[in-house]
């Protein structure tokens, strides 16, 4: 015969792999920087610190490699953050007038 608190233990046990099984991280989205004509890259550079939290030397390498490359992906977050932080540099880069874009990917 079992104890109650063999009993109570063992509940918990379930409960917590059932917990677990329910439990998946929620999905990351890449957020894809592009190169263009028109945005300074000293601005870029800014966006980069400001937005993504990169310091100066990282921001300005990570923005010569999308200049050369044409995209490069800046962020990898999940969708609400990534989407908060693609509005925040494309509403900074608007008050400015330049054409700055970025895209959101689904990160495999």
């Amino acid at each position: 015969m079992s104890t109650n608190s063999d009993f109570e233990a063992n509940t918990i046990t379930k409960s917590r792999e059932d917990v677990e099984k329910k439990l998946t991280e929620p999905p990351k989205y890449r957020v894809i920087l592009h190169n263009d004509d028109f945005t300074p890259m000293d601005f870029v550079t800014l966006v980069l610190e400001k937005v993504f939290q990169y310091s100066y030397q990282k921001a300005w390498i990570l923005m010569l490699k999308v200049h050369d490359q044409g995209s490069g992906v800046i962020g990898v977050y999940t969708y609400e953050i990534a989407e908060m932080k693609l509005v925040k540099a494309i509403g900074m880069a608007k008050k400015k007038g330049y054409p700055l874009m970025l895209s959101l990917e689904k990160d495999m």
